[in-house]
């Protein structure tokens, strides 16, 4: 049996045996009628979506949708979470210890519909890998709205624009226009805050060093990541790399010289081994940040289109510029 008509059948089965759609509440819809505005038309990476009501009984994958949903008090609406990075932020803790956690990384497409969501968020493309059988299209067939983080396809460079855009499409989706101005306020307060520190500092030369040992796996022009470096007073060595991230050569990345290495922190390879291994690298001997032991920190989860982009900022300008913030 096809995987998409399964699923359906799967779905409704739990719809006629718990009713699914009927059962709990939800951040902003109480027991069953749809707040004002609905309903409300989303088109979102090529996928056209309308929303009768607020999604309630969402599942959010991967640490930037999650913290998307908390940072505009959605728990209450959601049913599962999965895949994160990276600690969620302490001012989200109590909120995500009360959406039940189906998976250390992406839930198989059964545990997924076994969460009976009526809504599944992404962070990542991966989130909707149709090899796994979680595609947009089987979803859907199986009832279940979804949305792709929009750094994932984006329409133009990815600025803090965008990521208000994100947040202001999530809080649109689920009825809570008013948590995302509040949100995108602090945010901006954080960005103006930078601002006023670094003016009329020359741009500090970086090169991201994500990982790799072959080559050089980096943030390039298209991303939130070279967004987050110039507004932290820094110029993005491999900004002409049109894609949000891409590889270079060693040599690439010794002949352009940066003045800090930016690296992203995750995953079983901490911060401290890409230090020793590019300090030991012979071909990145006569690099300055080498040369200087330069290093600023990020970690993976601050430096993607998500409520961290703006501390990410600072946190940055405070590595590139400290006297600044003396």
């Amino acid at each position: 049996m096809p995987w998409a008509r399964l699923a359906g059948l799967l779905l409704a089965a739990a719809l006629l045996a718990g009713g699914c759609g009927s059962t709990g509440t939800d951040a902003v819809g109480g027991s069953g009628a749809a707040p004002p505005g609905f309903p409300v038309t989303v088109t979102n990476c090529g996928v056209t979506t309308t929303y009768e009501r607020p999604p309630r009984r969402a599942v959010s994958l991967n640490q930037h949708a999650t913290e998307v949903m908390l940072a505009l008090g959605l728990e209450r609406s959601m049913v599962g979470t999965g895949y994160l990075d990276d600690r969620v932020l302490p001012e989200f803790q109590a909120a995500y210890d009360r959406v039940k956690v189906l998976s250390k990384e992406y839930p198989s497409f059964e545990a997924l519909l076994a969460a009976e969501p009526d809504f599944v968020y992404g962070g990542w493309s991966s989130t909707f890998d149709e090899k796994e059988g979680r595609g947009r299209p089987a979803l859907r067939k199986a009832g279940i709205d979804t949305h792709l983080n929009i750094e994932e396809c984006p329409k133009g460079p990815v600025t803090m624009a965008t990521v208000e855009e994100e947040i202001r499409t999530i809080a649109k989706i689920f009825g809570v226009p008013d948590r995302a101005e509040r949100r995108i306020g602090a945010l901006r307060a954080v960005l103006d805050r930078v601002a006023n520190r670094i003016t009329g500092t020359p741009p500090t030369r970086v090169a991201v060093y994500d990982s790799g040992d072959r080559t050089v796996f980096t943030a390039g022009g298209a991303g939130i990541g070279n967004e987050i470096i110039r507004l932290a007073g820094g110029t993005n060595l491999f900004s002409d790399v049109r894609k949000p991230y891409g590889d270079v050569s060693f040599e690439q990345f010794a002949e352009r010289a940066p003045d800090v290495v930016l690296i992203y922190d995750y995953g079983d390879q901490t911060a401290e081994r890409k230090k020793r291994f590019l300090l030991s690298n012979p071909a990145l001997k006569d690099v300055p940040a080498i040369r200087n032991r330069r290093f600023a920190v990020l970690p993976l989860s601050s430096t993607v289109t998500g409520v961290r982009a703006a501390d990410a900022v600072e946190a940055l300008a405070r590595q590139l510029h400290p006297d600044r913030f003396a």
